[in-house]
């Protein structure tokens, strides 16, 4: 894409204004008194300079244009009283293209309405003036012109720099969408193979021995099932640490349960290895029958929440078999 620098568009625009003044300078002696076309020149000036100077935006301040409208209708007026409408009064007519270049500063800025009411007004003015023959004579219809074509390519513009963000924002997320992809083929990857490290010699043993095993290698075998089940639904809980106080506690006889449900996402690495360095600690420091750790809700102050419950006593009958001695309750922070 092609860029033209600010500064130069500013030059051209103060270059282009500087040679309404020269004509105004130049045939200030034909209107009958030069005060009135003096003060609209400064007028002019003044409107010019803060036009292209004025707000560091593309659009120009409401206030301003509103300044530029008043002088684009006061500025004909000043001019013209001096002037006879039935003469040739050559370059004095200079405030024509002074009202045109004005408005399509305006335009060019994003203030279309303020610059299609100044031409209008220049060409009504003209009309009573002069009669409607002269918008021609006096090039009223070029300002018309130039305003419309800036208005248009000011529309154009806009457009395009609609469609360039948003062309920017699909590119944006069909980056971040490719990204996630690729994390999560990466993650079953990594899955598959941690899988596979843990199954693959208990299946090579069981191939070996044709199915038959011990009673100690079947609830060796749970233990590995369990194991598989944690790397499915255990997720970003599962660290070698906590994966190593899991198995411990298994091989003691408890159920342990892991589910992430991706409240953990948002966390930094920082935070994520102290969560789940305290969720470790939690399960080896813990005697219960029954280990439970969650993710929480992203919109709670606790990352997760383990719970350790107590199986009832030999002999012992629940009236309900969920309602279990709980030997702790846990919430890991989120923040430290």
């Amino acid at each position: 894409m092609i860029a033209i620098p600010r500064w130069l568009l500013l030059v051209l625009a103060a270059l282009f204004s500087a040679y309404h003044v020269m004509l105004a300078v130049t045939s200030i002696r034909v209107p009958a008194s030069p005060w009135p076309t003096a003060a609209a020149l400064v007028l002019y000036v003044v409107a010019t300079v803060a036009s292209l100077t004025v707000g560091s935006r593309a659009r120009m301040p409401d206030w301003l244009a509103a300044f530029d409208l008043a002088v684009c209708i006061v500025m004909p007026l000043l001019v013209t009283s001096q002037l006879d409408p039935s003469a040739s009064n050559g370059y004095a007519t200079w405030y024509v293209a002074a009202v045109g270049t004005l408005m399509t500063i305006a335009a060019a800025r994003r203030q279309i309405l303020a610059a299609w009411l100044g031409v209008i007004a220049l060409a009504v003015q003209t009309i009573v003036w002069a009669g409607p023959l002269a918008l021609g004579e006096l090039g009223v219809i070029g300002s018309i012109a130039w305003v419309a074509i800036a208005h248009m390519l000011a529309a154009a513009l806009g457009t395009a720099a609609r469609e360039t963000r948003r062309y920017a924002q699909a590119e944006r997320e069909a980056a971040e969408w490719q990204a996630a992809q690729d994390a999560h083929v990466f993650e079953g990857r990594e899955r598959l193979a941690q899988t596979n490290r843990i199954a693959a010699p208990m299946l090579r043993r069981i191939a070996d021995r044709g199915g038959v095993l011990t009673p100690l290698q079947r609830r060796e075998c749970r233990i590995l099932e369990a194991a598989i089940r944690d790397e499915i639904r255990g997720r970003m809980l599962l660290t070698d640490d906590v994966r190593a106080q899991v198995h411990r506690a298994r091989e003691r006889g408890a159920t342990v349960t892991l589910l992430d449900e991706g409240g953990t996402d948002d966390l930094a690495d920082v935070e994520r290895e102290r969560v789940l360095r305290r969720l470790a600690e939690a399960i080896a420091s813990s005697g219960a029958d029954r280990i439970i750790a969650r993710t929480a809700a992203e919109t709670s102050a606790a990352a997760v929440t383990v719970v350790g419950l107590v199986e009832p006593a030999p002999g012992e009958v629940l009236e309900d078999p969920d309602d279990l001695d709980v030997e702790f309750w846990l919430e890991i922070p989120r923040e430290a």
